[in-house]
Order: C-alpha cells, then structure tokens, then sequence
C-alpha cells in the first residue's frame, strides 16, 4: 500500500523552509515540496492561512496549476509586524488530495518608513575612529508577564546587542554589508525569553565593520561616514495586549567597552582586565539623521559561526614561532583557551594562508594586518575570541603562550547562514578534492555578499567574479536570497548611463568606473542565472531596466557598427600567459571579447523580457543581439571559423554564445579550439572569461575527451596543479604558489578565490550527468560521460522541487545509471554509450535504475 502523499519544506520567498522573522515582504510567494510513492501530479493546491487577531480569520484559497515553487501570495498583503500561519496541501490530476503540510508562521517586519520611532543615535565623545568599541546602553522597566517582544535594530556600523546580559541572537557583523546611502538592513529578533519583569537593561556594542572600516587597496576608512550610530526599537506586548515600545532616543548612554580596537581587515584588540560596569563613567548620545526611509528587511540568512575545525598541529618555525596548522584555509578566528598569566600579559593571534619559508606567509595580505591581541586579566581559563573582525587563514601563529596543546584550540568557521545544496564525488580523488575546494572557496566568497577573496586588504562584490561563478554558487548552496538583495544594491548603484560599478557595494560611489564587459555584465548575467536555477521570474522583472541599462551603454560605447572597441576592458583576466603584475594582457582580443559580451547580453534581456511577458522590449533587444552578432562574425570570424587573436578564449564565447550560427563556421571553429587545446599540452590558457566555458565548448563541439584531458592535467596552470601542491580552496592564480613552494610575485595573489572554480558546474553536468532543463530544474537533462579512468561520479542537488541524485557506476557487466527525481520534475535520460542524436527516455519522479553494456 503506498503511503499517503506529504507536503513539505514550506518556504516563502528564497529564505529558507520553515518559519521566518521579520520578512520585508508583504505578499510573500510560496513554495513547497511534495512527496509521494505513487505517481502524482499536482493539479491544484489549496493554501490555508490563520490571520490570528482580536478576530481570529481562517481563509482557505484554491488554484488550479501545476505551480509549486514561488507561487503567489493568495491573500492581503501582510501589514507591519502581521503574523501568520500558512499550510498547504495539494491535489492530483485523479482528484485526491494530499495531507496539509506542517504549517510554518511568516511575520512581517516594519514594512514603512514610519512604523520607525526609534532614532539613530551616536555616542558624544567616545567611540572615534582610534577609540574603544563603545556599548550604547538603556534601561526599562517592565510590568508584568509579557507574550511577546521584538527587537528591530539595525546600525551605522555593525552591532552586537544583548538584553540583560544575554545576546540577542547567534549571528555576527549585524546588519551587514549594503549599499548604505541606498538600503540599510536591519534585523529583527524575538526577543521574549530575555525579558523579566522589573529592571531590564538593553545593551549594544558598536564596531567599525564596512561602515567605517578600512575598504579597498588603499588602505583608507571611513568611506561612508565616521560616526558610529544605533537605531534599536524593541516592542513589548504584554498580557493583556499593551504594546510599549523601547526606542533609541536621547535618554540614552554610552560608555567605553574593553575592545580597544576593531577592524575586519586588521583584527581586534581586546583587554579583559575587568572594569565595573556600574561604575564606568557613560555619555550622553545625540540623536543624528534618522535614515529610517533607507530601512530593508533581510532577503537572506545573516553571517554566522557555522562550523569548527580542530587544530591538526602545532610545532615552531625556523626563528622560533610558535605555529598552527588547521588543516583547511577557510574563514573565522581561533578560540584560544589560556590559563596561568598575570594580568596585563598578552597574547596576540596572527594569521595567514599559506606558508612560505616554514614561516607564515603575509606578503598575499598586503596591507590587512589580520593580528588579534588580548590582553590577560589574571591566571583563571579565560577562552579568547576576537569580535567584529574576520580572517581568511589556514594557518596561526600564536605569541605570549609557549605551552599550548592542540586541545586549547580551534577555527571557528564564519560565513552566511547557507543551506548546502549540492554535492559531487566521483573515483578520482583529485578530482573530489578539486570539487571540495570550490565548496570551500564557496563558503568562504559569501559573506553577506559574493566577495573576490576572504583574506587581504580588498574582500569586495567584483561583479566580474559572480558573474562567471554564478551558475556553480548557485547548484553548491542557496544563495538565491543573498543574490537577490545583492542585485538590489547593483541595480541602485548603477550609474545613471547604465554603467555598473567593478564592484557592489561600491565604497567610492563618488567614483566612476569604466564600463567593463563580463564585469558590468553581472547587471545581466546574474538575474539570469537566479532565474535558470531557482525559477525566480520575479527576479527578472525587477531587474529588467537594470539589465536593459547596462545593454544600453553597451551600445552607446560600441557605436553605429555595433562593435566595442577600445576603452578600458579587463579582458581576459589572469589568462596563464599574462605577466604576473599585467594580468589584463590576455592573448584574447579585448574587443572580440566585449563584442561578444555585448552580444550575448542583448540576448538574455531580450530574453528575459519575454518571460516577464514584456514582448515590445524583447523585440527590441532581440533586434539588438542579432545585429551585434552579426557584426561580430563579420568583423572577427572567417570563413571557416578562425576568430581574430586565436585564441582559446574568443573560440569558447563564440560557440558557447550562439555567435556563431552558420554549420562551417561552428565546426571550424571547434576545431581549431581542439587544436588549440592539443597545442597547449591540456594546460589551461584562458583566464576569467574563457575559463568557465572551455569544457563546455571542447564537449558541445563533439570533443569531450579533451575537456576531460584538460581537466586532469597536473602541470601548471591547470586546475589540479594546485590539489598536487596541497591546496584546499581554488587559487586566484594558476601559480599562486609556484612549484618550488614560494609565492607567486605578483602583487596581487590569493589562495581563497572561487572564480576559477566554475568547473564545478561542468562536473556537475558532464561527468555526473545532472543539468537543469528548464528554470527551477523543472526539467532535467541526465547524460553523463563515463570517461575513461572512472569507475563512479554522482551529483546531488537540492532544487526547488527537492532531491535529484545521479549516479553511475561502471563494473565488469557495464556501467549502471541510477537517477531520482523529485515530485515536479520531469528528466530526459541519455543512457551511457548511446546515441545522443537518438530520443531520450524521458521519465517523471520516482528512483530509476538502467544498465547498459557501455
């Protein structure tokens, strides 16, 4: 007997299943999954919603259609603070419906500027640039037994808020990283347990964070303001329904904390000789401009502890030091236990990727000083953790504790709150290693927003580096609410003729970057992808006259030929074949290169117009993409297919864009990528831009043996060079670490970057087999190549309809295939060794098993 069909995994808009805080959200769509042994088809749903209120509603609504994933809020719009409770269930086309799923309650933030009394208030006297952290601190009285209270806080700044002692919540570096002239996030938390009745007292430590702190190469601060300032409002309902509200205001004070300095680039300096709190001297605060219009509720989780590694060992360098290995560079601080020191010793905690020299190896910092320093209060265990800052290491070097053990230490791993979604193993384990460390350099790139690197005196929003790493970021985790608050910030700063800064949040928004291909191209390519792997048609709407903007300033710069030529460009960044301080000079023409760029970008906003049912803009952006592709292949491309610079780059965009469209022109120019690849020994040649499309052009032009002779070699630049030099997240450079284990010596290298890393989506796709089909993996293409060497590959991924898995694995008899699919989804199969021109077996949800001779 099959067991009865179960909803489950109600979500609202991209955060994750189950119950969500303080949404920004009115009308928040909904998606869910359904299980079910039998076959099944969702024809209909229901969705019950409990308003509860001094009258109780419950409303039911039901929809004809197949729509389980973001479909659209049934009811009113919620109102500030509204609370409620939603369950689904769903019916097949058979007429029978399915359990209610488990509700999950959905509250509204302060959804308008006005719902704001509280003020954003700023410490007089204390808390400079080169002072202490300061506590902002209030008390309130309490009448009563309370049901519930809400703390809404956002800061000029990042805040640490307590309430009688006890932190707030889990999560670090509140309310995060935006572009503050334009949206400010704040965070709302229940707050309830903390409250007693009589005395409380509400508390807030204020950090310099990316507010004030160092940004950028140039070792300057303070980009967005010098004046650290809180806006808290709790509110408070008690038994019988008053509501009291607690606000920043002038009542206020303020007083010097023991965190003498803080800053995400240099690390904290923290003295834990005791101060009485009741007799540390406090200031007044002054009430600054409010700001309250520019207030946005989260669209995705906060930056949290998600992990600890243990250290692996400890042991002393060449001159001494006492050093510590972790095993894996990710991104946190050490939480050090020391015991047995007078007061006023000190221990200081210095970071860094990599060793170089058996010492630590500092120089890839620049000019970031990633040191954490305490100072001891007295011989008791004292644990030291660092606050307000953060540090891309692997390894530590530790000064003031000569007998520590492994068992006193450990990496607290720092990221956003993100839900993994997708895996990849196979029988290679350099290549499972590989995959690791682009789900390491992954964790470690989205730290509220997606940044370049973790460690060194830059961590920024390069437009450039999501744009080509998106569609891997996007399989691995869930970072389709991060993404899209992040795409707010790009669409805002944008400049008014449609540029788009090199990098989001943009610190010198005073400033006027150079329009940039493949950077400015994440106006368009990054909607896009959210959309292709979640579904999220929404996005595309919002986005469009960001990404229809960057298109026109595309065609202003490329002129009445269609063609862009000179002007600034990247390029080809870090092709293997630049010079270690010039790695713009990519063999690739930069023109052929934004042409193409341009080319391709008029497509998906003609494209995505057409989704969003917009079919006059789409017209006029589809007339564009085919002018400039024709212009494209008219000026670059030859008769049979040789592109101007030969180079591997130019050949991969201009197959795997559709630039090229007639059948000679295409099969010549796949050849001639071949020969290329062949000529180049398997090693890598192509930088940003041509990187993630290599594979997938050698594979699509019939030469999929060679995108797997590329994959594996081991020699420098490859991408397995690094896993044979150690490495355990993916290298801004091929040769970071050149082979005689030094640094490479240009200024710029980082062992912490995902870009090159966008590989992955083609092992997911490729040796695995499980690509998307359609948006949201509502249709699924299964077709993997058993290359030689293999014995097994799988890849598991999460989508919004639930698990996929695909597996093969090869024995004596053949290679078997197992494929399962969740209830939503439809997947094409093309069985190992067969006819690829031939029909797939097409089958719907279920676990599916085939065994072929292959």
């Amino acid at each position: 007997m099959n067991s009865p069909t179960i909803v489950y995994d109600l979500a609202f808009e991209h955060h994750a299943p189950g119950d969500v805080l303080g949404i920004g959200v009115p009308s928040p769509r909904l998606s869910w999954r359904i299980q079910s042994d039998a076959p099944f088809r969702q024809g209909m749903y229901q969705v019950e919603i409990v308003r509860p209120s001094s009258d109780p509603q419950t409303r039911s609504f039901t929809v004809e259609g197949d729509r389980q994933v973001l479909a659209p809020w049934p009811d009113g719009p919620l109102t500030s603070r509204e609370w409620v409770s939603v369950r689904v269930r769903v019916r097949d086309d058979r007429g029978e419906w399915s359990r209610w799923s488990e509700p999950a309650t959905v509250e509204a933030g302060l959804l308008e500027p006005e719902d704001w009394s509280a003020a954003f208030v700023s410490p007089d006297g204390i808390g400079g640039l080169d002072s202490p952290v300061p506590e902002l601190l209030h008390d309130f009285h309490v009448d009563g037994p309370i049901v519930s209270a809400r703390l809404y806080v956002t800061a000029h700044g990042v805040f640490h808020a307590a309430i009688n002692g006890r932190p707030v919540g889990d999560s670090v570096l509140d309310p995060g990283w935006t572009s503050y002239p334009h949206r400010l996030r704040y965070r709302t938390f229940d707050v309830t347990d903390l409250i007693v009745p009589g005395e409380n007292t509400v508390t807030s430590l204020l950090g310099n964070g990316w507010y004030r702190g160092y940004l950028k190469w140039g070792y300057q601060r303070a980009h967005y303001g010098d004046r650290l300032a809180l806006c808290a409002q709790l509110e408070i309902t008690a038994a019988d329904g008053t509501r009291t509200v607690v606000a920043t205001d002038d009542r206020w004070r303020a007083r010097n904390s023991g965190i003498l300095a803080d800053d995400l680039y240099n690390g904290t300096t923290i003295d834990y000789r005791p101060t009485d709190p009741e007799t540390a001297p406090t200031v007044p605060v002054t009430v600054v401009e409010s700001g309250t219009e520019r207030l946005v509720a989260p669209d995705g989780p906060a930056i949290r502890p998600v992990g600890t590694l243990p250290a692996r060992r400890i042991w002393r360098s060449p001159s001494g030091k006492i050093l510590i290995d972790f095993g894996q560079n990710a991104v946190g601080w050490v939480r050090l236990r020391v015991r047995g020191h007078a007061p006023g010793h000190t221990v200081t905690v210095r970071h860094a990727e990599v060793l170089e020299h058996g010492e630590l190896g500092t120089r890839p910092l620049r000019a970031a000083k990633a040191t954490d320093t305490y100072v001891l209060d007295g011989p008791d265990e004292r644990t030291l953790e660092p606050m307000f800052t953060l540090h891309g290491f692997r390894y530590a070097e530790v000064t003031g504790v000569d007998d520590l053990t492994v068992s006193d230490l450990e990496f607290v791993t720092v990221g956003t709150a993100l839900e993994r979604t997708g895996w990849f193993d196979c029988s290679d384990e350099r290549l499972s290693r590989l995959h690791e460390n682009v789900v390491w350099g992954t964790r470690s790139n989205f730290i509220d927003i997606p940044t370049d690197c973790p460690q060194r005196d830059e961590r920024l929003g390069w437009t450039g580096d999501i744009q080509v790493f998106g569609p891997t970021a996007l399989y691995l985790f869930d970072v389709s609410g991060l993404l899209t608050g992040w795409l707010a910030d790009l669409a805002a700063e944008q400049y008014e003729d449609g540029g788009v800064p090199h990098v989001i949040p943009n610190p010198t928004f005073h400033e006027h970057d150079p329009a940039a291909c493949a950077w400015g191209d994440a106006a368009t390519v990054v909607p896009w992808n959210l959309y292709l792997r979640t579904g999220d048609d929404g996005i595309l709407k919002r986005q469009l006259p960001s990404m229809a903007a960057w298109v026109d300033r595309m065609d202003a710069l490329a002129g009445s030929n269609h063609l862009w030529q000179g002007g600034f460009q990247f390029g080809d960044w870090l092709d293997p074949t630049a010079p270690p301080d010039e790695p713009g000079k990519a063999k690739a023409n930069p023109d052929v290169v934004a042409t193409g760029c341009f080319a391709r970008c008029a497509r998906i906003v003609a494209d995505a117009a057409r989704v969003t049912g917009d079919i006059a803009t789409a017209e006029r952006y589809g007339t564009l993409a085919e002018q400039v592709r024709q212009a494209f292949v008219d000026a670059y491309v030859d008769d049979d297919g040789h592109i101007l610079s030969d180079a591997q780059t130019v050949y991969a965009l201009a197959l795997q864009w559709g630039i090229l469209v007639d059948p000679r022109q295409r099969e010549g120019a796949g050849r001639r990528l071949a020969e290329l690849v062949e000529d180049s020994g398997f090693h890598v040649a192509t930088g940003f831009i041509g990187t993630p499309l290599i594979c997938d052009a050698l594979t699509d032009a019939g030469y999929p043996q060679l995108a797997w002779r590329l994959l594996n070699q081991t020699e420098c630049p490859s991408w397995l060079y690094p896993v044979t030099m150690g490495a355990t997240t993916i290298w801004e450079r091929w040769d970071s670490m050149l082979p005689d284990g030094s640094i490479n010596p240009g200024e710029m290298t980082s062992f912490n970057h995902y870009s090159l890393g966008a590989v992955a989506d083609w092992m997911h796709r490729d040796i695995a087999g499980l690509a998307p089909a359609a948006p949201g993996y509502q249709r699924i293409r299964v077709a993997p190549h058993c290359f030689e060497g293999l014995d097994y590959a799988s890849a598991r991924h999460d989508c919004p309809y639930g698990r996929i898995a695909v597996e093969w694995r090869r024995s004596d008899e053949g290679i078997e295939l197992r494929v399962g699919i969740p209830v939503g989804v439809t997947a094409q199969v093309w069985l190992p060794g067969g006819d690829e021109a031939a029909e797939p077996i097409v089958v719907g949800h279920g676990e599916w098993v085939w065994h072929t001779a292959a």
